[in-house]
């Protein structure tokens, strides 16, 4: 069954109100700024900076609009990234309550410029007071993110999680230290919910200066991935930990604190999102899991971006409490399985 959540590759054009004048440009933005808004929007920004090649002020009029999910987010993330090539200043103007929560929860309202045509009743800019109340309005993105009893299971999950994980614990690292004698655990940073930067853990299982080895190993995978089958930089006992899933135990903790849910998307770094086309941004939507459909349809088979893309959809599509419970234990029977485990 096709997914409704579609990549958008030539969607119908949205109508934008730019009016430009002494190299200065502004740009009303629309209503609502979703996928297909989005697409457009990055379409009718580049179509700008072609015809005003030394445009040096851009203006986003947010007056009208009242709501954003993670694509309009990655747009904007991508008008800022022309404006930082073409030197161009941005600006986003009268930004409303729900955009500029979406903004503080991404940390973006510290890098774009904000400013108020008119001033909020009680004289406190719009751009600059913090709506209280943050989730309440924008859970929208995905019924998923709202559901109390999805975030139940994950507690009560975590909680048991972390029990096994304690019982685990002292093996897992005594096997860690005596292999190189490095750190027990790895951490990193990725993108959660609307692009929402968190810290994830797990046991390591690759050398301590894996990071700086990274240039030296081929990329397997087309697109922002980056995955080999046989990287070198894996260790002896990092290989039985990844083909165990166990290195992925301490993430358990990141499901209580509730960056992450037992059941969602691939968490990406920063640096996959970065080269992000705004379609790609839907996956952002909702909150990466522990497991998901990339676990369960051969995670280590996966050779193009927009499988993981086509996987990540599937699920926000196919979304229900009863699903998330089936695909934990397809997730028990795969690692449980010969093939099982991230190359």
């Amino acid at each position: 069954m096709d997914t409704e959540i579609r990549m958008v590759a030539n969607p119908t054009p949205t109508p934008f109100d730019v009016t430009c004048a002494d190299n200065t440009c502004v740009l009303r933005l629309p209503v609502s700024l979703t996928v297909t808004e989005a697409v457009s929007f990055q379409k009718s920004c580049q179509a700008l900076f072609q015809e005003y090649p030394q445009l040096q002020r851009l203006a986003l009029d947010f007056s009208d609009t009242t709501f954003v999910d993670s694509s309009g987010i990655g747009s904007l993330v991508i008008c800022r990234r022309l404006c930082v090539q073409h030197q161009t200043e941005l600006v986003l103007r009268d930004v409303g309550r729900q955009v500029m929560m979406a903004l503080q929860m991404t940390d973006l309202d510290k890098i774009f410029t904000l400013e108020a045509t008119t001033p909020e009743p009680e004289g406190v800019p719009a751009a600059i007071a913090k709506p209280p109340k943050l989730e309440k309005h924008l859970l929208s993105t995905h019924p998923s993110v709202k559901s109390r009893a999805k975030r139940a299971i994950d507690i009560v999950g975590a909680l048991v999680g972390l029990g096994i994980t304690g019982v685990l614990w002292v093996p897992i690292a005594i096997a860690i230290k005596l292999d190189d004698g490095g750190p027990i655990l790895f951490s990193q940073i990725r993108c959660s919910w609307m692009g929402k930067r968190f810290r994830i853990w797990k046991f390591r299982s690759m050398v301590t200066n894996a990071e700086a080895l990274k240039e030296q190993v081929a990329n397997e995978v087309e697109g922002p991935l980056f995955k080999n089958k046989r990287d070198p930089r894996i260790t002896r006992v990092g290989r039985f930990l990844r083909k165990t899933s166990l290195d992925e135990f301490p993430q358990f903790w990141n499901v209580l604190r509730g960056d992450m849910s037992l059941v969602g998307t691939r968490p990406p770094t920063p640096d996959e999102v970065e080269h992000y086309e705004v379609p790609a941004w839907q996956r952002l939507n909702v909150k990466p899991g522990l497991t998901g459909e990339w676990q369960v349809n051969g995670r280590s088979s996966i050779q193009k971006f927009e499988d993981v893309i086509r996987l990540d959809l599937k699920y926000q599509e196919n979304w229900s409490l009863l699903y998330d419970l089936k695909l934990i234990v397809k997730t028990v029977l795969v690692i449980f399985s010969r093939d099982s485990g991230a190359a």
